[in-house]
């Protein structure tokens, strides 16, 4: 079974990247205006005629705040999305521990790398290592500067060289495809949303436990009033952030199988990245990094591996396809 399709997929993967950059933030910015919505609706009203308090939402108000705010959120979140677009590679190797692979410490991967480079036609990425005894593998980067493979030294020691050249070749793969420029915008996005919930539930936590003794002292219900636009703000994020996680699982798991299917026309032995999955399978490293935007990219995610009462419901949004099922279909190549 020949691997086809690599246009296409580029052509899919591009667009992809280019509806996150787009529905971000809109996404962000609609819970920007959500989050002014409801602090002017449960802060306007009027009493009816049975003395009642009616909460009203004043439109006119609302998006006139939203005009002056939304150019500041946009310019905020465009630095901060700028600088980790273009440091990923760094973040990530630090996350992971990551060293360079010199040639002269490994000329045995050197030589794997480049002649799979020299066979699909593709720049040498650079080579990354990680000191872990368990076996994994994952590529990274956005352009051909920063394209990476990382290994872990357990996958050198204990894998055979074709078996090592059938998972670089799965990750070459992923680099061809623009599956790693995808993935890392997906990264980024989640965790702008995620420090912003982070910064939200420390400070409901500092008010509510540092706070108290003010509020008592101050006038009734300002605290509460300040409790209220965190809440509200706390609401906001968890929507904003449910939605990119959306986005992240839109992101098909069929990219998996592609590169599956790459690296074995690759490496020429598609028994040979079976083997190497199922000794990675049985063995999988870098679970230590508990970072689940990071594992993402492994060429098998550690955590999915693991049975027991949530595996039904985790397997539902699992970023990778069974490993088993990756093993049969390479069997019946």
């Amino acid at each position: 079974m020949r691997y086809v399709g690599i246009q296409s997929q580029i052509k899919s993967n591009n667009l992809k990247s280019t509806l996150l950059l787009i529905s971000f933030p809109l996404i962000l910015l609609g819970m920007v205006w959500v989050f002014l919505a409801l602090i002017n609706y449960f802060s306007n009203g009027y009493y009816d005629q049975a003395g009642y308090f009616v909460n009203q939402l004043d439109s006119d108000s609302v998006n006139l705040t939203f005009a002056q705010v939304a150019p500041i959120v946009a310019i905020a979140v465009g630095i901060w999305f700028a600088i980790a677009y273009f440091s990923n590679t760094k973040m990530i190797s630090n996350a992971v521990g990551a060293q360079p692979l010199m040639r002269r410490e490994n000329p045995r991967v050197y030589n794997i790398v480049e002649n799979l480079c020299m066979a699909c036609g593709m720049d040498m990425p650079k080579v990354n290592v990680v000191d872990d005894p368990q076996l994994n593998a994952f590529a990274s980067g956005i352009d051909k500067n920063s394209y990476t493979v990382t290994v872990t030294t357990g996958l050198l020691d204990r894998l055979n060289d074709e078996e090592l050249a059938g998972v670089i070749g799965h990750e070459l793969t992923h680099i061809r495809n623009r599956d790693t420029r995808l993935l890392i915008t997906s990264i980024i996005f989640v965790g702008i949303i995620s420090t912003v919930m982070s910064l939200v539930v420390r400070m409901i936590y500092n008010q509510l436990w540092f706070g108290g003794s003010r509020n008592r002292n101050s006038e009734k219900g300002n605290g509460l009033s300040i409790m209220v636009i965190m809440l509200i703000g706390l609401a906001c994020s968890a929507l904003a952030y449910f939605f990119t996680l959306l986005t992240r699982f839109a992101i098909s798991r069929k990219r998996e199988f592609m590169a599956d299917a790459g690296g074995a026309e690759l490496c020429g032995n598609p028994l040979a990245l079976a083997s190497a999955l199922r000794k990675i399978s049985s063995d999988p490293g870098l679970g230590h990094v508990e970072r689940e935007d990071i594992a993402q990219m492994y060429i098998i995610h550690p955590q999915q591996l693991k049975q027991g009462l949530m595996y039904f419901i985790n397997s539902m949004f699992a970023t990778h396809p069974s490993t088993e099922e990756r093993i049969r279909i390479l069997e019946q190549f």
